[in-house]
């Protein structure tokens, strides 16, 4: 796995083989940077990254210039490679990593977030809880943007605050605002 784009831009990780998260895909990954580029200015944003994985929309986020990104993962041995990663990548001014259950986060949690990024496992059997456990809890800010990567076999789009929905293959960004 690498880094895409900005200063950290060729920078590669390997999670171990028997690492069970499922990493956004490198075109999905470009795709959904080059549409929050175009949006957003990335420097100026407070993060929060759940269900992190690898940690890899987290390094991604941190290359491109966002120095306030909370990254939450649940799996211990994700976690640590995350926590190994920002340190071999010299990220530990931008990157706060926790680990925690995700949904116990957002309940608790009581800062605001510009960006809110969530990759659950596609077979988490909560999944179609997600949206509201995040939207319901109030970490969005004012003009704040929910982000989702899901499967081709799920649909928000008869949630209230859907706005849009982005395919990339069998990987889909829905939005919410």
């Amino acid at each position: 796995m690498r880094v895409i784009s900005g200063s950290l831009k060729g920078r590669r990780f390997s999670p171990p083989k028997s690492f069970k998260a499922r990493p956004t895909t490198d075109i999905a990954k470009e795709s959904l940077f080059n549409i929050l580029g175009n949006r957003l200015d990335l420097e100026e944003l407070v993060i929060l990254d759940l269900f992190s994985g690898t940690g890899s929309l987290s390094y991604e986020f941190a290359s491109r210039g966002c120095s306030d990104i909370t990254s939450v993962e649940f799996n211990y041995r994700h976690f640590t490679f995350i926590k190994n990663t920002i340190k071999e990548f010299e990220l530990e001014k931008k990157i706060k990593p926790f680990k925690a259950d995700a949904f116990k986060f957002v309940k608790k949690c009581n800062q605001k977030f510009d960006l809110i990024f969530a990759d659950p496992p596609f077979d988490l059997k909560t999944f179609d809880n997600v949206p509201n456990a995040v939207l319901d809890n109030d970490l969005l800010s004012a003009d704040g943007i929910f982000i989702l990567e899901h499967s081709d076999k799920k649909s928000f789009e008869s949630h209230p605050r859907f706005q849009e929905v982005k395919k990339y293959g069998k990987v889909h960004f829905s939005f919410f605002e």
